[in-house]
């Protein structure tokens, strides 16, 4: 399917240079954020107490938020749970307070706003859950990383695997900076956001390495350059297609789907978004720079040499 026919193919690795340069400073501005700034971890990683409550009438959010602020819990994170009537609290941990007196102390606190408040679940979750959560969360990223390059490098050569994995990580790289400046919570849903974009911004590079080892098999007497260019332009009309669909959904969830799917979706639209600009000037640029060439896909003939009689 091609929406969009583009007839002249678009010169983009003449401007490799500049988009990958532009690409290294972002990626650096947002590793000096991760350091100076950190990530604002959630509950699910730092450790405290989830509670589920209901209400008899649709909950009003700002005013239970003033509740608990006034009942001396100003930290606690309040939002929609299903529906309206049900509210999800997370309160990070406090010194010498259980969770069990914490989630008393929060249940008075809501019942002297509305007596019909039930809760229905409470959780508590320990420091130590939290770092091995942290722990498990990066070997997550680090494997996933690992079988993209492994997977590239079996179907296509090592140059492939090495520049994708490059444009993959920058995308990753640069949604934690956006949540370190942003000083946005950093959940385990956040988390999933991330890995479903690595895997995402892989795809999108899949499809343009595909083209570009087509075009050196047809395109024989072409520049690396052309070649590459050409492959980008034939799946533009895909990438506009793909993306905006997905964005259209990921959209919908960010702006309907309230506080709890709030910031998995703001990763998606920054990750879907940095993936189309990474697999086309990121990761082609990087191919021309590590040299790929018609020899890795079309090894030269042998040609042997012809014994001369005396």
């Amino acid at each position: 399917m091609e929406f969009f026919k583009i007839k002249r193919d678009i010169p983009f690795m003449s401007y490799g240079k500049i988009t990958t340069s532009i690409s290294l400073v972002t990626f650096l501005v947002a590793v000096l954020f991760l350091f100076t700034k950190g990530l604002n971890f959630g509950v699910d990683f730092t450790g405290g107490t989830v509670m589920e409550v209901h209400y008899a009438q649709p909950a009003d959010l700002v005013a239970v938020r003033k509740q608990l602020t006034a009942g001396e819990f100003p930290d606690a994170q309040v939002q929609n749970f299903g529906t309206s009537h049900d509210v999800l609290i997370q309160i990070p941990l406090k010194e010498k307070v259980s969770g069990a007196q914490l989630s008393e102390h929060v249940m008075e606190s809501l019942r002297r706003q509305d007596a019909s408040v039930e809760m229905r679940r409470v959780e508590f979750v320990g420091p130590q859950v939290g770092k091995d959560l942290v722990d498990n969360g990066l070997m997550a990223l680090f494997l996933v990383s690992l079988g993209i390059v492994g997977y590239l490098w079996l179907r296509f050569e090592w140059k492939f695997g090495l520049s994708a994995i490059i444009a993959n990580l920058h995308d990753v790289v640069i949604i934690l900076g956006f949540f370190a400046f942003f000083q946005w919570e950093f959940s385990l849903s956040v988390l999933a956001a991330v890995l479903a974009v690595l895997g995402y911004s892989v795809n999108e590079s899949v499809v343009v390495f595909d083209r570009i080892r087509e075009n050196f098999k047809k395109m024989r007497r072409a520049e690396t350059a052309e070649i590459i260019d050409n492959a980008i332009t034939r799946t533009m009309s895909r990438t506009i297609i793909t993306h905006g669909s997905t964005q259209m959904m990921v959209g919908a969830m960010l702006v309907m789907g309230g506080e709890t799917l709030h910031y998995f979706a703001m990763a998606l639209t920054i990750g879907i978004l940095f993936s189309i600009y990474s697999s086309v000037l990121v990761a082609s640029p990087l191919l021309m720079m590590f040299g790929v060439s018609r020899e890795d896909f079309i090894k030269p003939e042998k040609v042997e040499a012809e014994e001369v009689l005396p």
